[in-house]
Formats: structure tokens, sequence, C-alpha cells
């Protein structure tokens, strides 16, 4: 399995930082923000990795992250969006990198406590299809919101006002090589932009989308009020932690 970061867009809800630099560039505690996903993936068993970024800060992610030592890592791969079109769109530039292999895509701006070692353990066994991690929110109506009918996803609604569950779809996704066929079929929203939630639905409709629960907390920090949040919840209970210990446990092999 290869594993992508997409750290692009413009964080305009986090202006004036975002005047200067990359929204995934800035700190979270005591790391760039982009550190967290990256390790999430390392910690999960997934080495082969895909940065997408894009704006005038590109760059600066290879300054900072080279080839990922920090990580453990040999080498990282670096891709470049042009202008903001949508989280389905990012996806597809990675086409020629995932080789037609899974791929599991972390937002950049997405930070955990727990460990995804395990739902990639259950996905490669899934064998085909794809699976979201979902988190117990107390406001689902805030966030893409799934129907569950046990493990299967009956379909996903963007902020609803009636959600149909407690859960929200967070920023971590795994997709089998027939995404880029399906990323291929969509139309541009209201808003512009290729949309993830209609790959999820596509997948719903296929009936080859499952999902797992994540362990501990979670955040994004695409805001102020949420980049504060992520900041105070590392700083008092730490990120990714026991991940590495528990990855060998599970002995992931992607």
């Amino acid at each position: 399995m290869k594993g992508i970061v997409l750290a692009g867009g413009l964080g305009t809800r986090l202006r004036p930082l975002t005047s200067v630099t990359n929204k995934h560039l800035l700190p979270v505690y005591d790391r760039p923000m982009i550190y967290y996903p990256i390790q999430t993936l390392v910690n999960a068993g997934i080495t082969d990795i895909m940065i997408v970024t894009g704006g005038n800060s590109a760059g600066d992610f290879l300054k900072l992250l080279g080839n990922g030592k920090a990580f453990g890592l040999k080498h990282i791969n670096y891709t470049y969006q042009e202008g903001e079109g949508g989280i389905a769109e990012a996806l597809s530039l990675v086409e020629h990198f995932a080789a037609k292999q899974p791929v599991c895509v972390v937002l950049g701006d997405n930070i955990i406590e727990g460990n995804i070692a395990a739902a990639v353990r259950a996905y490669k066994e899934q064998g085909k299809g794809a699976k979201i991690i979902l988190k117990r929110v107390p406001d689902p109506e805030r966030f893409g919101v799934p129907e569950l009918s046990g493990q299967n996803v009956l379909r996903i609604e963007e902020k609803p006002k009636t959600p149909k569950s407690d859960y929200a779809v967070i920023g971590i996704y795994m997709y089998d090589g027939e995404v880029y066929d399906i990323i291929r079929t969509l139309k541009p929203s209201g808003r512009g932009e290729l949309e993830i939630t209609d790959v999820n639905n596509a997948y719903i409709k296929r009936e080859e989308m499952t999902w797992e629960e994540l362990d501990g907390w979670w955040t994004d920090a695409g805001t102020f009020e949420s980049l504060l949040r992520a900041s105070n919840m590392v700083a008092e209970t730490g990120a990714n932690k026991l991940e590495l210990q528990r990855a060998n446990e599970i002995s992931v092999n992607v």
C-alpha cells in the first residue's frame, strides 16, 4: 500500500498566517502540522509516501522534509496541485505514483492520538473497494456523516441538518486502483471542485465501502479554533503515541 498526504489548498480560514506560508507548515505544538499525517502513515507500516501540495510555499516542504530522514524514510515523493480543484482532483495527480496499488490517503491537517494500523490490516484483508475511518462526535452536522448498517456504509451526507448517525468521516481514506476510474467520471460540485464524498458514494453504490472507528481523539487543524485545540491536545496527551509499538505488535505488511 502507498501513502498519500494531501497538503495543498490556500488555507483561507487561517489568514493572515497563511498569507506567508502553507497551512500545513504551521506549528501544532512542537512540530509542523505536516509531520502528523506522515507519522500516521509511517506508524501503520506505510513508507512509500507522496506529498501533494501547491501554492507559493511548495518548495518549503522539500526544505523541511527532505527525503524523510526524520521519519526513518529513505525517500519521499512530491507533486504539485495547481489551484484548488478539490480533494478528489488532488488524488488524481498521484495515479502514476500509485501504479494501480491500493492507497491510504490522509488529509494534511488531520491529527490523531491513536493508531490506524489495524484498519490498514483490515483493508488489506478486504482486498478491494474502499474503507473510511470514522469518529463519534458531539456535532456531526458539521461534517460528512455516514448512514451505517453493520460494517457497511449506506450513504454519506455532507453537513446534514438531521444526521443519520453521530459519526464524522475524518480525513483518512483507503482506496483500490479503481479510484482513478471513478474520479474520471466526476463532475465539479457547486463550488467548482471534485468532491471526495462523490468518490466515497460511488464505492457505496458498488457495495464496496467499509468503515473502522478510530481509537483515541482526532481533530483537524484548519481553523484558528481547531489549530489551538490540536496544539493543546498534543501538549496534554501526545499524538501518534505508542503507534510504533502497536504497529509492530499487529505486524502489518503493506
